[in-house]
Formats: C-alpha cells, structure tokens, sequence
C-alpha cells in the first residue's frame, strides 16, 4: 500500500503533526508543495484551519493531485476549535476524490491561545489515528 503525508504550516503546528504520523506510518512528511508521487493508496492530509477555511494551497493541492490520490485522510489544527475536515471533504469530493469519514482535529497554538499544543500527547493521538486508517 503507497502512503504519502502532506501538510500545510504557517507556524509549525501542522507540521509537527503530520511529522508524528509520517513517523509512525515509517514514511516522510512533505509539503503540500510536493506532488504525489505517482499513485498513492492513501494521503495523510495535515491541514490548518486559516480564518475558517482551509488554506488555498491545500485545495490546489488536491486539485492538482486528484487522479493520484486514493483516498484522503484529514488531519487538522486551529485555534478556532474548528476542523477543516467538512470544507475540505466536500471540495475535494467535487474534484472526485474520495474522502475519509474519519478525520482527527486539535487545538493549535496561536498567539495566547492553546500554547504547546498540539502536545506530545496530541502528536501520539494523530500518530494512532492515522495508524488506525489503514
């Protein structure tokens, strides 16, 4: 089964997380400015929450990836306590990617808001989540 991480990160949060799932799945996080390579089965996608959406960068990421991603699993932060999961599932099913029901979400430090997270405890959590994808 082929098993790529992406991420967006403005400010590292993402990034730690999808670097504990890359970890776990015993495969390398990349920026969501890398293409798949070639035909994935499944795609980690890290992707933050940015003024309640997720980030353009990310939508054309799928855009550009469609035909090879086989289904795509989201994982998120904010500060907001919301997830990108919902926006992001459905433009994605418009691009005719299949998208995971399942999604995992946490806080994400910004300014005084959450500090340290996501944790230790959430990189752990991520990490069994993504395990439990596949």
């Amino acid at each position: 089964m082929s098993v790529e991480v992406r991420y967006l990160s403005r400010g590292g949060n993402t990034k730690r997380l999808a670097e504990a799932v890359a970890k776990a799945l015993d495969v390398r996080a990349k920026s969501v400015e890398e293409p798949v390579e070639g035909r994935a089965d499944v795609v980690f996608l890290c992707a933050s929450v940015y003024g309640g959406s997720p980030d353009k960068a990310v939508l054309n990421y799928v855009k550009q990836n469609a035909r090879d991603i086989g289904r795509l699993v989201v994982l998120s932060t904010s500060a907001s306590g919301k997830s990108t999961h919902t926006r992001l599932k459905a433009a994605a099913e418009d691009m005719g990617v299949q998208v995971s029901e399942a999604y995992f979400h946490c806080p994400g430090a910004f300014l005084m808001l959450h500090r340290g997270r996501p944790n230790a405890e959430d990189c752990a959590k991520a990490a069994a989540f993504a395990r439990a994808q596949l």
